[in-house]
């Protein structure tokens, strides 16, 4: 079991296992954010917050929904918004301390070129 926290600790994410790989977006909304994404099936995660703790953000097709620390503002996750059978979800990397996440591979997306029709 590894465990991350946003800045003020708020927020808390266990996950069972490191990352096999991360992933580089270059969308819109991932370039901005800064993150890295290590990807989780749903039922794998655990966020630990207080009541109101976080906030989300919706946009566009509104397939998913972002999800920030209300404290310290770091993105801690993005999941989906309709629950699908043996769905992901994306925990932000970067929360990780480096030493619990090791050597791992960096996966380049190109969000930026990606549509969904």
């Amino acid at each position: 079991m590894i465990t991350a926290h946003g800045h003020c600790g708020a927020v808390e994410v266990s996950l069972p296992r490191r990352p096999r790989s991360i992933t580089h977006c270059n969308c819109s909304i991932c370039r901005r954010y800064g993150v890295l994404w290590a990807y989780y099936k749903e039922e794998a995660v655990t966020v630990t917050a207080a009541p109101k703790a976080t906030q989300s953000y919706i946009w566009g097709r509104r397939l998913q929904r972002f999800v920030r620390c209300k404290t310290c503002g770091c993105v801690v996750h993005w999941q989906r918004l309709e629950s699908v059978p043996n769905g992901r979800m994306g925990v932000n990397a970067r929360l990780f301390d480096p030493e619990q996440l090791g050597p791992v591979t960096i996966r380049q997306f190109d969000g930026a070129a990606w549509a969904i029709d």
